[in-house]
């Protein structure tokens, strides 16, 4: 699998995503790391990515974050999908990480089983 086959988007701050980076470099995974607060996810992108995660767009937000709090609970609530896509393109701290793209399959967090399974590489 070539480095820019598998595209993770991290920030240095974030211990999940050093566990994430951890992971591929042990288990010899070439990849391209990309900051997602100075390079966050397009709203086109995450308009592909999302489905693809099958995950529903709330579970993209980092409710640990600081821009999560700044936003509050009840905006965030009374958004639209649409909105908060706009939002976590607006700001990579707001969006879960690390984010994987490996192809068509998008893995948001990080779960050593899911890397496996995805990846193809034994824990």
């Amino acid at each position: 699998m070539a480095s820019n086959d598998v595209l993770v988007l991290t920030y240095a701050g974030c211990d999940t995503c050093r566990k994430a980076l951890g992971w591929l470099k042990e288990h010899g995974v070439p990849h391209r790391v990309r900051p997602i607060v100075t390079e966050p996810p397009t709203p086109a992108e995450l308009r592909r990515w999302v489905p693809r995660s099958g995950l529903p767009v709330r579970k993209w937000l980092n409710t640990s974050g600081q821009s999560y709090r700044a936003l509050g609970k009840d905006r965030v609530d009374a958004a639209s999908d649409a909105e908060l896509l706009e939002r976590l393109a607006a700001d990579g701290k707001l969006v879960k990480r690390p984010v994987l793209v490996v192809g068509e399959r998008v893995l948001v967090g990080f779960k050593p089983e899911a890397y496996s399974a995805l990846l193809g590489s034994s824990t």
